[in-house]
């Protein structure tokens, strides 16, 4: 989780949102990625998305099945389908999204039985600072007044 901090570090750094991802295979990490909507005009440009793209690429496979998703933030709906259908079998995130989360707060697209694969998440590892790097990157942008934004999918993955 820590390099996935760190990823989400440089997100912030490039005016992004701040979360971050990698993907580890076989105790390496195969697939790193941060927010990049911004750069690249694109809306599925979040941190999941791109270090599993990558980590596909390096595994020559989209199934990720012997590998370890580790995200900064709680998945949201488009991510954590996406994680499904990589075939993904554990998840491990920091600060839950209440207003967006899609693997336990509000919605639970990786754990959905109807689907024809599963994930058990596991949430709040780091959390402080994983949630904090939000709070610090929001407040940051409204002008430093001293208000916490919500750590929340509509200002979060934004």
């Amino acid at each position: 989780m820590r390099q996935a901090l760190r990823e989400a570090s440089e997100a912030a750094d490039e005016g992004e949102v701040p979360v971050g991802a990698v993907v580890v295979h076989q105790g390496r990490i195969i697939g790193r990625g941060h927010n990049q909507r911004e750069m690249l005009n694109d809306p599925t440009a979040h941190a999941e998305m791109i270090a599993m793209t990558a980590a596909a690429a390096y595994l020559e496979s989209w199934r990720l099945e012997d590998c370890t998703l580790y995200v900064t933030l709680e998945p949201c709906a488009m991510c954590a389908g996406a994680i499904v259908l990589a075939r993904v079998p554990r998840l491990i995130y920091g600060a839950g999204d209440p207003k967006a989360g899609a693997c336990g707060s509000i919605l639970n697209v990786v754990d959905e039985p109807r689907l024809n694969h599963r994930v058990k998440p596991d949430g709040g590892l780091l959390e402080a600072e994983c949630s904090e790097i939000l709070r610090a990157f929001f407040q940051d942008r409204r002008g430093g007044n001293g208000s916490d934004p919500p750590v929340d999918g509509a200002s979060s993955h934004s």
